[in-house]
C-alpha cells in the first residue's frame, strides 16, 4: 500500500484545493488546503489531508475545514488547521484543534540598529542571552512566583508582567486580545498544571522555541515599513515561545476526559483524538476557561522574555532599551480558540474558531486591531527555520472573507524529530550556519538536530502561498544572524 494520501483533491485555482464532502460519509463540509503544486506533494506525503477530512465531522462546523500550506500531520486536527463551529447550531470545542502547546507564539521587536552597526557584537549578545534567558526541556527562570502569584498571571496574563515592571502599557496594545482574554478561571486548572507552571515563567521551554537576532533583507512594501518603523539592514528580535508545561498538562487533562463526552452529546468523529463538547455545556466551558488560563500565561511568559531580551541588550551596549528603540511590533498567537464575530451567508454570527499552526490575520479596521493597526491590517510574524528567513506579513479582508482571519504560522515539519536526529550529523549543520554567518546555542546538540532546516519545508514557499491567495501581505522578510534554541 503506498504511504501517499490517495483521497481526491479538486483544484479551485492554483493555490487553493478542495477535499469535497463527499469523500467520507459524515462529513459535514468540504477540507479546503491551501498550497501549490509543488507543496502539495510533502503534504500527499503526509497524509494530513485525512485529518483535515475527520475534521470536517465536528457538530456545527462553518464553511469548510481549512488547512494552510504549513500543514502537517497532528494529534487529532493537522498542524495548519483551521476550523470555526457555530455554538448556536451545537457547535463545539477540541483540545485537539488548539494543541498541547496553548498559545505557542511569536513576537517581533524592533531596535534603532543597522546591521553594519553592531555586525561585530552578534556573537557577544548571542552568549549573554543565552545566558541570560532560561531555555532547554524543564528550564526554570529567575521569574519566581508563589501559587497566588500564578493564579495572578492566569488571570491577567501579560499585564501581570507589566505591572511587575517587565514592560510597558505600549507593549499590551502590540499584543493580540491586549495580552490576556477575559473570562480564565484558575480553578479549571489541575494542581498538576500548576506544579508544571510554577518556575517557568519567562523561560524559552524546548522544540522549535527560539530567540533570534535578525536582519531585514527585503521589503515588499515600503509603505507598510514606513508606517512600522521599518528599514533595510534593521535589526530585529523574534521570540518563540508558549504555555510551557502547564498548557501541555491542561490540555492533556481536558483531551482525556472529553473522551466521554463523544458518547454523551452523541458526536460521531473517525478518530477519539478529535474528543470534544458543545462549546456552551459545562465541559466545554470548563476547558475553555482553563485554555484561556493557559493563554495568559504564554503571554506573561513571552512579556518576560523580551523583558530578559532588552536587560541583555542594555549589558551589551550600556545603554537603556528605550534609547536602543527596542519596541513591540506585535505578538501572535498560533495556537489557541477564541469566540470571535464573522459574517456567514451575510449575517453576523459568533463563532468558536480553532487556530492550530495557524495565525489570526484580521483586515484593516477590525474592531479587535489597537488604533496604530486599524489603517494596515494586523501584523502577522511568519517564523522560518534557523538556517533561512523570517517574515513579516499583515491580514487581509480576502482572509475575513475565507479563512475567518486566518493564515498560515511558520513553515511546517517534513521530518519528524527521529527521522531528523537519524539523518543530520549535528556538527556539520553547526559548521554549515556559521558558513553562511548564523551563530547558534543550544542547551544540547539533539535539539539543534531536531531543529534543523532540513526537517523544515521552505518558508518562502509557504510565505508565496498564502501571499498569492490574499490571505495575507508581504511586508518585509527577516534572514537570521543569532540563534537560541531551547
Amino acid at each position: 500500500m503506498s504511504d501517499i494520501w490517495q483521497g481526491p483533491l479538486e483544484k479551485l485555482n492554483d493555490y487553493c484545493w478542495r477535499i469535497p464532502k463527499s469523500y467520507k460519509p459524515g462529513m459535514r463540509v468540504a477540507g479546503i488546503i491551501y498550497a501549490d503544486e509543488r507543496l502539495l506533494k510533502d503534504i500527499r506525503q503526509d497524509k494530513a489531508p485525512e485529518q483535515v477530512a475527520n475534521v470536517a465531522f465536528l457538530p456545527g462546523i462553518v464553511n469548510a475545514s481549512l488547512a494552510m500550506p504549513d500543514i502537517h500531520w497532528g494529534y487529532g486536527f493537522c498542524i495548519g488547521g483551521v476550523a470555526a463551529t457555530d455554538p448556536e447550531e451545537g457547535g463545539v470545542i477540541s483540545p485537539a484543534g488548539v494543541g498541547y502547546d496553548i498559545n505557542c507564539g511569536v513576537r517581533l521587536i524592533k531596535t534603532n540598529f543597522q546591521y553594519e552597526e553592531i555586525k561585530g557584537r552578534i556573537k557577544d549578545l548571542i552568549y549573554v542571552l543565552f545566558s541570560d534567558v532560561p531555555s532547554g526541556v524543564g528550564s526554570k527562570g529567575e521569574i519566581r512566583v508563589s501559587e497566588r502569584e500564578e493564579r495572578e498571571i492566569l488571570v491577567k496574563g501579560a499585564k501581570w508582567a507589566v505591572e511587575k515592571g517587565y514592560g510597558t502599557e505600549e507593549d499590551l496594545e502590540c499584543t493580540e486580545e491586549y495580552g490576556a482574554m477575559p473570562g480564565a478561571d484558575p480553578l479549571a486548572v489541575s494542581q498538576r498544571a500548576y506544579e508544571r507552571g510554577k518556575a517557568q515563567s519567562g523561560t524559552l521551554g524546548s522544540g522549535n522555541h527560539f530567540l533570534e537576532i535578525q536582519v531585514i533583507d527585503q521589503i515588499y512594501d515600503s509603505k507598510l515599513c514606513d508606517e512600522f518603523g521599518l528599514t533595510l539592514g534593521q535589526i530585529t528580535i523574534m521570540i518563540h515561545s508558549g504555555s510551557r508545561g502547564l498548557g501541555y498538562q491542561i490540555c492533556d487533562d481536558y483531551t482525556r476526559n472529553m473522551i466521554h463526552c463523544l458518547s454523551k452529546y452523541n458526536i460521531n468523529v473517525p478518530d477519539r483524538q478529535l474528543s470534544c463538547a458543545p462549546v456552551n455545556s459545562s465541559e466545554g466551558k470548563a476547558y475553555f476557561s482553563a485554555m484561556k488560563c493557559a493563554a495568559n500565561y504564554a503571554w506573561a511568559n513571552r512579556q518576560c522574555l523580551m523583558y530578559l531580551t532588552r536587560r541583555a541588550f542594555e549589558k551589551v551596549f550600556g545603554i537603556s532599551w528605550e534609547k536602543m528603540g527596542m519596541k513591540l511590533i506585535y505578538d501572535v498567537a498560533h495556537n489557541i480558540a477564541k469566540l470571535e464575530k464573522h459574517i456567514i451567508n451575510g449575517k453576523e454570527k459568533t463563532l468558536c474558531v480553532h487556530r492550530k499552526g495557524a495565525t489570526r490575520a484580521f483586515g484593516p479596521g477590525h474592531p479587535a486591531l489597537p488604533p496604530r493597526y486599524k489603517k494596515t491590517g494586523q501584523p502577522v510574524i511568519i517564523p522560518g527555520d534557523m538556517g533561512r528567513n523570517s517574515y513579516l506579513l499583515v491580514g487581509t479582508q480576502k482572509a475575513m472573507e475565507e479563512t475567518f482571519g486566518s493564515t498560515c504560522h511558520g513553515a511546517g515539519r517534513i521530518k519528524s524529530r527521529t527521522a531528523a536526529t537519524k539523518s543530520i550529523d549535528a556538527d556539520a549543520l553547526l559548521r554549515e550556519l556559521e558558513s553562511k554567518g548564523i551563530i547558534v546555542k543550544a542547551s544540547g546538540k539533539a535539539t539543534i538536530v531536531e531543529e534543523a532546516p532540513q526537517a523544515y519545508k521552505d518558508v518562502n514557499e509557504v510565505v508565496d502561498v498564502v501571499h498569492k491567495a490574499g490571505i495575507s501581505k508581504r511586508v518585509c522578510r527577516m534572514r537570521p544572524l543569532g540563534v537560541i534554541k531551547g
